[in-house]
């Protein structure tokens, strides 16, 4: 009998400790069934694997982009949900090619580099030319006739790194004044730097034009972001002529022997094709309502990206919460009160022109819009979630998170009602129109240095389980919201301005704890 029943204390102890070790729970058989989906048949990774892998990176204007789009709506099909694409504008068309850079003279050496995005195609051949730097400018006479000499050759344009190893490594291993000195000289190269091209009598932009003129034949960069390895890849600067950016080893590399007069020799083979002026679109689907379907919440992310990696977390992983949430929500929750739609944004590197465009081209649809989650920054777990200056903003957000696991909202900080306006990213586009519209704001994983617009944007830095985190959290927030008995409030703060200054007075936003009590600032 004592056996008995120890094995009977045993078992109710295992399945308690089960239970207790499942922290992704719910009494909401919806909210349940939505985390089941989630946990137990993920579809993110072959998600990511298609998208990043198979389709590529989505620069607006290329073929890939298209692909991306049609690749959305057949995925979207396949899961039963209705999907569109919306042409919002043109843009300009071009195609990534080849890129091969070699340093010939004094020594062989294939360089690690990549066109930037829509430059100018060399020939099939590539040029040669020997690479140099700009000298020290007194003056826009000096530069005028440093220019002079210029013409058939390489510039390089960017300023020398001092160092190629992060400032983790020297806060580790390096003395405290070796640090400080490095810093130091670092901030003197760089303010050198800038009075250089100052004294230019050009703007940033300007010069390359500049050089151009003077028949330079290629421009060679390195945006580097403090990462051994990354480099940011934004938008080639010239017009006719090729621009290439080399990680920083190599072009320290150059940039040395050049300002040695050691006249490195390299080769550039950079193709590329111009289609014209093309459509840019928007990918659209919803799962529409049953009682209010001119009721609207959305899902947003852009899907567009720069193409010097994946674009894999800028803005892949936001796209991939979008993508997922549709999909749970479609199996757990087809019938939805509101329509739930999703915005798969283009051109937001452009200046968020895709979001714009739809506020524009869909009023009826803004005007009825419940709230806009989006989610646009890196792989991480969503830590911060703002009221964005919508005053009522704690009552609904705090009763619609309150739905979610607390293993995900533990790591949330809430901020209400927050600041008006918007930011650098979707929900900009909602918020300037009077919509309820939040950043579903994530851990860093170092995305500012690491993989922002950076050609290590790739599949092997997603954390799947954050994501995944993610993508319930969204589901749940806009099963919500689409079951809230009314409209929200669309009362916004309002913001003192200093006579004086013109300026927004100092104002701290009332901070007020979540409806768990948890994780309040």
């Amino acid at each position: 009998m004592k056996r008995l029943l120890f094995i009977l204390s045993f078992a109710f102890l295992t399945v308690n400790a089960q239970e207790d070790a499942n922290p992704l729970k719910s009494n909401n058989p919806v909210i349940q069934s939505m985390i089941d989906e989630a946990v137990n048949n993920s579809q993110l990774e072959n998600l990511a694997h298609e998208l990043f892998d198979v389709v590529g990176p989505r620069l607006v204007g290329t073929p890939q982009m298209q692909n991306a789009h049609d690749w959305a709506v057949s995925k979207y099909a396949s899961w039963g949900i209705d999907a569109y694409n919306h042409e919002y504008g043109k843009w300009r068309g071009w195609e990534r090619g080849i890129t091969h850079i070699d340093m010939l003279e004094p020594r062989l050496r294939t360089l690690a580099g990549r066109q930037l995005a829509w430059s100018p195609s060399t020939k099939k051949k590539g040029v040669t030319a020997e690479a140099v730097t700009v000298p020290n400018i007194d003056s826009k006479e000096d530069f005028e006739e440093w220019l002079k000499t210029i013409k058939g050759k390489f510039v390089l344009v960017s300023q020398y790194q001092p160092t190629g190893r992060p400032d983790s490594n020297w806060e580790e291993f390096a003395t405290p004044e070796s640090f400080e000195k490095m810093k130091a000289d670092r901030s003197e190269a760089s303010r050198q730097w800038f009075s250089n091209l100052r004294n230019t009598g050009y703007g940033y932009r300007d010069i390359n034009k500049a050089f151009e003129d003077a028949g330079a034949v290629g421009l060679i960069s390195s945006y580097w972001s403090r990462v051994p390895g990354a480099n940011k890849v934004f938008s080639a600067r010239t017009e006719k002529i090729p621009n290439v950016d080399v990680n920083l080893e190599d072009y320290g590399s150059l940039y040395r022997l050049a300002k040695n007069g050691k006249k490195p020799v390299v080769k550039i083979v950079a193709t590329s094709t111009e289609h014209g002026v093309v459509p840019t679109f928007n990918t659209i689907a919803q799962i529409k309502g049953v009682e209010k379907p001119n009721e609207y919440v959305i899902l947003s992310a852009h899907f567009d990206s720069w193409d010097g990696g994946q674009g894999s977390t800028d803005n892949g992983t936001g796209t991939l919460v979008m993508l997922e949430a549709m999909r749970i929500l479609k199996k757990a929750y087809p019938n939805p009160k509101r329509t739930i739609l999703v915005g798969h944004w283009g051109g937001e590197e452009q200046g968020l022109n895709g979001s714009r465009a739809f506020v524009e081209d869909y009023p009826t649809i803004v005007e009825n819009t419940q709230a806009v989650f989006n989610q646009d920054n890196g792989t991480g777990r969503v830590v911060d979630l703002s009221g964005q200056g919508f005053l009522y903003s704690y009552e609904f957000l705090t009763d619609w998170l309150s739905a979610v696991p607390r293993d995900i909202t533990k790591h949330i900080e809430t901020d209400f009602p927050g600041l008006p306006g918007g930011g650098g990213s979707d929900y900009a586009s909602f918020v300037a129109a009077g919509v309820p519209a939040f950043s579903l704001s994530s851990l860093s994983w170092d995305y500012g240095t690491f993989t922002w617009h950076t050609n290590l944007d790739t599949y092997d830095k997603v954390v799947f389980d954050d994501v995944r985190s993610n993508a319930i959290l969204t589901a749940i927030l806009a099963y919500k919201a689409s079951e809230a008995a009314e409209m929200v409030s669309r009362e916004k703060r309002v913001m003192p301005i200093n006579p004086r200054t013109g300026r927004i007075r100092d104002w701290p936003s009332v901070r007020k704890p979540n409806r768990d009590g948890s994780n309040a600032r």
